[in-house]
């Protein structure tokens, strides 16, 4: 009895890599692809696995699933291509470059009764995890705002700007918490080295009341990965920069109405322990429970479609 998935990476680039490792450490790599063979052919010796073309393995019925770490412009057509040929796929983020290919990969995942997830990676980061199970029991009491920042150096894409390259991370976490569309997106984006924004800002808002801001640069001195969330009993800072013990904060801060003036008193942080592990690890771990179980994805083709939406009516274009 086949206790794993047999799962196929096409792409062998750096985040391909990565899923490469990955599944082959839980048994479930079966193939690799590139465009280029000879690159796909060294990657494969080195992991003890068949050498593919793309199309070889869209072909191949032995092939369950498929992860798609390519350049953002083929996402969608090629996650077509395996939808097509009744292949579950795990397509990186972002799955599509506009809305209306976005909704085709959604329509034709449905269609075909196949498990069609995006690769919000972080949403399986242990840290975020309980942060939002916090969140919906209402430990933080009610959300009033969330804001990122997710800044750093590189890395510069021919097609990607900061926007669609850096956010997507974020709105992925955002749509999590809130579980809702934003009902208004504003944009902004400064372009310095060419016509893609190098900074982009977006400002939303939420039908329930949310509100939040996402602010992210490819041309930043200093790296920073935070994810803020303010609630009226408790606002709680997720920082995958910082120390595993320290990933999590909470900060019982109390703020209120003293006549006209408002009165605040601070706290110091408390750490929220979390259990180590790789958000990579458990995202595939989740793929292939999905395969095999006929369950829904935690981070489903809908939840890319959503981002896509937010990131086009968010795009400042630049001559």
């Amino acid at each position: 009895m086949k206790t794993n998935p047999a799962i196929a990476v096409i792409g062998c680039g750096y985040w391909g890599l990565n899923h490469i490792r990955t599944l082959s450490g839980l048994g479930a790599l079966h193939a690799v692809a590139d465009a280029d063979m000879a690159r796909a052919e060294a990657v494969a010796a080195q992991f003890n696995v068949a050498a593919m073309t793309p199309d070889a393995v869209y072909d191949d019925p032995a092939i369950d699933g498929i992860v798609l770490a390519l350049p953002p412009q083929f996402h969608a057509q090629n996650a077509l291509r395996a939808i097509a040929a009744g292949k579950h796929v795990l397509v990186e983020k972002p799955i599509a470059l506009n809305v209306a290919d976005a909704e085709q990969v959604v329509a034709a995942g449905k269609a075909a009764g196949l498990t069609v997830m995006t690769g919000h990676v972080l949403r399986f980061h242990p840290a975020f995890e309980i942060l939002a199970e916090m969140v919906a029991r209402g430990d933080l009491g009610t959300i009033r705002y969330i804001h990122s920042h997710r800044v750093g150096l590189g890395k510069f894409h021919a097609e990607n700007d900061a926007l669609w390259d850096i956010a997507p991370h974020d709105l992925s976490l955002i749509l999590a918490l809130t579980g809702e569309e934003p009902s208004d997106v504003r944009g902004e984006g400064t372009a310095v080295l060419n016509h893609l924004s190098d900074f982009a800002h977006l400002h939303l808002t939420f039908p329930g009341g949310i509100r939040s801001h996402v602010f992210a640069s490819r041309l930043n001195p200093y790296r920073e990965r935070r994810l803020t969330v303010i609630g009226d009993k408790a606002m709680a800072v997720f920082d995958d920069v910082s120390p595993w013990h320290e990933k999590l904060a909470i900060y019982d801060h109390k703020v209120w109405k003293d006549g006209t003036s408002l009165q605040f008193e601070s706290a110091e942080p408390r750490y929220i322990d979390a259990p180590e592990g790789m958000p990579l690890t458990k995202e595939c771990m989740h793929f292939i429970h999905c395969i095999q179980s006929g369950e829904p994805s935690r981070t489903p083709a809908e939840e890319g479609l959503a981002v896509i939406r937010i990131l086009s009516a968010g795009t400042v274009t630049h001559s």
